[in-house]
């Protein structure tokens, strides 16, 4: 099939024009409207990586075949879909729809265009013409490729902007158990982190991390033994400055803060301050102890993986041969669109934790994420003791046997921070 040129000039004039809808927003999200606390250099990579990438598309698009146009304008349109709706639609099932959420959902308008386009070019450009064999059998090639090619590189390098652009804003409303200050802690590179506080009755104090949702329960066992506890919004959730990072990349900034807060509280004394680190928490609690003795004891419910070196740990064999593409490829979405490289892999630096002890809790039947902690627990050595829960799902250590779980972390903490010689 031949299409005439008013048709070929009116298909590049949708493409441009939604491609600049989508160039628009990275724009208007990177540079003119970051995040508090952020500033336009913050964003140089995920900010002109990509529209370097949609210019080159913007380039090329006239001047390929019909097919190769309707390939690009997928990854356009994956490009308008996946970084103009992923904030927008988490600001709005939040209610804090604001920002350059407006341009998003331009962007993300934009994206459906280039579907419909894409899927009209590749209609309009069939070959009717030789073997129907080989046209089904060249077409079903075509499509197994492209389904290969899109869960096993492009989703992950799409899941690192997702991992890197949605946040829990609410903040919930205190049930500590105890009277409670609000703190503002500042980063070393920084930013303003936004926390609750409750005293220490017992001249200790424990970091319950990340957020002040989840933790609560946690807090409120630890204020009853009269712990010290703090809470607080890590970097770009709640109230707190900065971006937030799915798996926890420089959050342990954030940890070295509220170490650095409790060390100038006159309610705790020298070498008591500990912390409890929930999932992609725990791993950056792993880090911010293996990185300052001032975290003197450490309990973690759920670490697992966090980079690519650490979830090669995870499997063996052929399966490790099945995920180095896709893991690559979001490790390298994670980085371009954080703005920074991994942190160190917990499997190289945990030793450096020793002889200070961790309690290490696991769900054998919590999914992979969980999988990791008994290595943890091999690498720091005679320090480390490793609970595992069976049949319990992740995070839910505490909720499966709410007795037991108290008398097993506060003895912990009792045991490591309490103790007269210390």
């Amino acid at each position: 099939m031949t299409t005439s040129s008013s048709a070929v000039l009116r298909e590049h004039g949708v493409f441009f024009t939604a491609t600049a809808l989508v160039m628009l927003h990275i724009v208007d999200d990177s540079f003119v409207q970051p995040a508090d606390g952020m500033t336009p250099a913050d964003h140089l990579v995920s900010g002109l990586v990509p529209l370097g990438l949609m210019a080159l598309a913007a380039w090329g698009y006239p001047r390929v075949r019909p097919g190769t146009r309707a390939v690009i304008a997928l990854g356009a349109a994956l490009a308008g879909l996946v970084t103009g709706l992923t904030e927008p639609v988490s600001h709005l099932v939040q209610d804090s729809f604001a920002g350059d959420d407006i341009s998003g959902l331009l962007a993300g308008t934009a994206g459906l265009v280039l579907v419909v386009l894409a899927m009209r070019t590749l209609w309009r450009s069939r070959r009717s013409a030789g073997s129907r064999i080989r046209r089904y059998a060249r077409r079903s090639l075509e499509g197994v490729l492209g389904v290969v090619a899109l869960v096993g590189v492009v989703l992950p390098f799409a899941g690192g902007y997702v991992s890197t652009h949605i946040s829990r804003i609410e903040v919930p409303p205190a049930d500590l158990g105890a009277a409670h200050e609000d703190v503002t802690l500042t980063t070393s590179d920084g930013l303003h982190l936004e926390g609750w506080y409750v005293p220490s009755r017992n001249g200790a104090a424990v970091i319950v991390f990340p957020g002040r949702k989840t933790p609560q329960a946690h807090a409120r066992m630890l204020v009853r033994h009269g712990y010290g506890v703090l809470l607080l919004d890590r970097r770009g959730e709640g109230q707190s400055d900065g971006e937030s990072h799915g798996f926890g990349w420089g959050g342990a900034r954030d940890l070295h803060a509220a170490v650095d807060f409790l060390r100038r509280r006159p309610d705790v004394e020298p070498g008591r301050i500990g912390g409890i680190g929930l999932s992609v928490g725990g791993e950056m609690m792993l880090q911010a102890a293996a990185e300052n003795p001032d975290l003197a004891a450490v309990v973690t419910e759920g670490a697992g993986a966090r980079s690519y070196k650490e979830g090669m740990e995870q499997v063996d064999g052929p399966e490790r041969l099945r995920d180095l593409v896709p893991m690559l490829a979001n490790q390298i979405g994670l980085a371009v669109f954080s703005n920074m490289l991994p942190p160190p892999s917990l499997v190289e630096i945990v030793p450096e934790i020793a002889p200070r002890p961790v309690l290490l809790i696991f769900a054998p039947d919590g999914g992979t994420t969980e999988t990791l902690s008994p290595l943890y627990g091999r690498l720091i050595g005679a320090s480390a003791d490793v609970w595992a829960l069976p049949g319990v799902d992740h995070l839910r250590g505490f909720q499966s046997d709410p007795e037991e779980y108290e008398r097993r972390v506060v003895g912990f903490f009792d045991r490591a921070l309490l103790a007269p010689d210390l």
